[in-house]
């Protein structure tokens, strides 16, 4: 797992940490200096592609080389344990699986995984499941030549003989758009690089829309109109957006009779609408874009629903005709409720799916379209999760939605929205896994404003709250992206050994509403992180577990959580694990030029204006790191991540070990082929999480 595939560089045995060189680079910001001593180790995209390293690229590379197999060496009195957990991982998953089938024109379509194979197959049935199965895409096939490989955007025409789709195959969210042709098997020769991976038909069965991206930030920015068969031309531009705080898509209604267009930004919205039938034509502005306005569209006969946050941070419903469509001319169809958040609609002919969120936990609600009667699908534990599935079939009466909590498996459901009744279309089968042998837990911890903090926690029945137990303490905290109380088969391998799992539902997400995700942005940024501290010493104080026992886990903006409580809190921790860290906080938000800087300026600020350079610097995990006992900490990157560059968490690292006091462990393993997302295939993500995993129960000195 640890061998790179990474040319022109020493491998050696290293049993002591490697150092890497200090050129110390001076940074002066509003009169402010800041020493750089890594900078160095940023490539650009050419360095990273290029057939013959120069220098820097060659030294970078021995580094991160050095760091891999110091890593190694390390971990290698765990190494069988890592196999042991990798056999189990692989274990717990349904080697010939297939998702629960979904209707849509004319249609089944489902999708199955063989014993064996990394990836995905996409298949179909014509009407009924008793017809002969179509395989429309094998990615198994085409990840063949590959070492990363995703598939996104499966999008069938709608005369039911084309399927587009995008290919990634490096890690960095960039897919390149092909279209299939599903009668004959054969690709044809349209190939559209540089894209998101998405887009959608117009009814003609021949014009495609989708979106490209600027190829230094990464921003989609651009749509574009394609006909099938010809060359890209200037003139097929549709759309191009220019302020760089927006990201943009192309979607089809569920209805089949509109194309939007979106763009979207972390305070605004801004939607155009397109008949399907006519796709010369020119998009249509909905509404002219407000400032500090979030809103979401679905057609429904001669009108739009629009979920909007005008004069409502949690959301309320309107409708609006087509014809008179501008915000003036809407009309409310549910008021806004503060404590309850409105996530997304579902539209049905009879029916309107509203899913929300209370009290930090997901629910669904049901209202007649004709007679506005609406009801609450129940549901009983603790915590958990729900959300809306494949709901494509606009006739249908049946709403399919997924539910699952920390002790419950996935279960795919169908629910008759006019009966009520449950169709259990698909439970994922956990080999071994008794969930009555488990307790999930939502716990409140008390944060030092008063707040209320959710917590969900898994454990094994027989626990004892001495503050003996291991536990695993997860959390993201940003862009109001709610980590829920969900099923995952492969904690089991920790849980099973003694571990509780829990996940802190901390600012910065939206588990109880936008004020939430509000209170944990920009210059407020820091309640994300005392919320997490908060959440352990509850843990403790409530003897659930102790310091000696604390392990702390989070990737990307969740990483950037962890490295700020390694700095300032890492006395509540005996380990941390930061998966592709989000550390250089000031730096990145400096240089427009890094993938997704501008688009999140209102997220974490702008630090070019004094108050957010101040505030991020006060917290910025690389620049806060001090000469102080650190927890021992693993920290993870890809090489080709295009969302947290590599040399942030390199650099970091290289930081830490100048200034640790301690000898507790440091260990960076940065997957030399991956970006983001880590592996892509599902047995080599097993890998990855068995290192994880070998790490904390090492830690824990369990032998088993």
């Amino acid at each position: 797992m640890l061998n790179l595939m990474v040319p022109k560089v020493i491998k050696t045995e290293l049993l002591s940490p490697p150092v890497a060189a200090r050129h110390d680079k001076i940074c002066v910001h509003h009169g402010h200096q800041r020493i750089d001593p890594y900078y160095w180790m940023r490539l650009s995209d050419a360095q990273k592609h290029a057939e013959i390293p120069d220098q820097q690229t060659k030294e970078v590379l021995q580094y991160l080389t050095d760091e891999n197999t110091y890593c190694k060496q390390v971990l290698k009195p765990v190494r069988p344990l890592q196999k042991k957990i990798y056999k189990e991982l692989v274990e717990r998953i349904q080697l010939d699986y297939e998702t629960a089938p979904y209707f849509n024109n004319n249609y089944w379509y489902y999708t199955r995984y063989a014993e064996g194979c990394n990836y995905p197959v996409y298949c179909r049935k014509y009407k009924t499941l008793e017809s002969d199965e179509q395989l429309m895409l094998d990615a198994n096939q085409r990840a063949r030549e590959n070492s990363f490989y995703h598939v996104t955007g499966l999008m069938v025409s709608p005369d039911n003989t084309l399927l587009a789709f995008g290919e990634d195959t490096l890690g960095r969210r960039i897919y390149t758009i092909r279209f299939l042709n599903l009668k004959t098997g054969q690709l044809l020769p349209d190939k559209i690089k540089n894209t998101t991976g998405t887009g959608a038909w117009a009814n003609d069965n021949r014009t495609f829309f989708y979106t490209t991206k600027n190829k230094m930030s990464l921003l989609s920015n651009k749509i574009w109109r394609h006909k099938l068969g010809t060359e890209k031309k200037d003139e097929d531009l549709v759309l191009h957006e220019k302020d760089p705080s927006f990201y943009i898509g192309v979607f089809r209604s569920k209805s089949g009779k509109y194309i939007f267009i979106h763009e979207q930004s972390t305070l605004s919205s801004n939607f155009y609408f397109l008949n399907a039938d006519t796709p010369d034509a020119n998009f249509v502005q909905l509404t002219p874009r407000i400032e500090n306005h979030k809103y979401f569209i679905e057609h429904y006969k001669d009108k739009f629903y629009i979920r909007t946050s005008l004069e409502a941070e949690n959301f309320r419903l309107m409708e609006t005709s087509i014809k008179n469509h501008h915000v003036e001319n809407w009309v409310e169809v549910l008021p806004h409720n503060p404590d309850v958040l409105m996530q997304s609609i579902e539209i049905f002919e009879n029916f309107l799916v509203v899913e929300e969120r209370f009290d930090a936990l997901p629910q669904i609600r049901i209202i007649h379209q004709t007679t506005n009667k609406q009801h609450l699908i129940k549901f009983h534990e603790e915590a958990y999760v729900v959300k809306l599935d494949s709901n494509l079939d606009f006739y249908t009466h049946t709403l399919r939605f997924k539910y699952a909590s920390m002790t419950t498996p996935e279960t795919t459901i169908d629910y008759n929205m006019e009966s009520r009744q449950h169709n259990y279309k698909k439970i994922i089968r956990v080999p071994g896994h008794i969930p009555d042998n488990y307790i999930t837990r939502r716990l409140y911890a008390r944060a030092r404003d008063g707040e209320l903090i959710p917590l969900s926690l898994v454990y094994k029945k027989d626990l004892v709250k001495d503050g003996s137990a291991p536990c695993v303490l997860y959390a993201y905290g940003a862009y109001a992206e709610t980590v829920d109380a969900y099923f995952d088969a492969n904690h089991l391998s920790l849980i099973n050994r003694g571990f509780i799992w829990a996940i802190a539902h901390v600012r910065g997400g939206q588990a109880k509403g936008r004020y939430w995700y509000q209170a944990g942005k920009l210059l407020q940024k820091k309640n994300t992180f005392y919320d997490f501290m908060d959440c352990a010493q509850f843990l403790i104080d409530e003897k659930y577990s102790s310091p000696g026992h604390m392990y702390a886990m989070g990737e990307s903006a969740g990483g950037l959580l962890m490295g700020v409580i390694a700095n300032i809190a890492g006395y509540l921790f005996k380990g941390i694990i930061a998966e592709v860290p989000f550390v250089d906080v000031v730096t990145t938000m400096l240089d427009e030029s890094i993938p997704l800087t501008t688009n999140e300026f209102d997220e974490w600020g702008n630090p070019k204006i004094q108050k957010f350079y101040k505030y991020l610097y006060s917290y910025s995990p690389y620049d806060q790191v001090k000469v102080q006992d650190y927890p021992n900490m693993l920290v993870t990157t890809g090489f080709f991540d295009s969302q947290v560059q590599f040399w942030e968490p390199a650099k970091w690292v290289a930081k830490l070990r100048q200034s640790k006091t301690d000898n507790n462990l440091l260990l960076l393993y940065t997957n030399m082929e991956a970006g983001h997302f880590g592996a892509s295939g599902r047995y080599q993500r097993f890998s990855e999480l068995s290192l994880y995993y070998s790490f904390l129960i090492m830690l824990e000195g369990i032998k088993t």
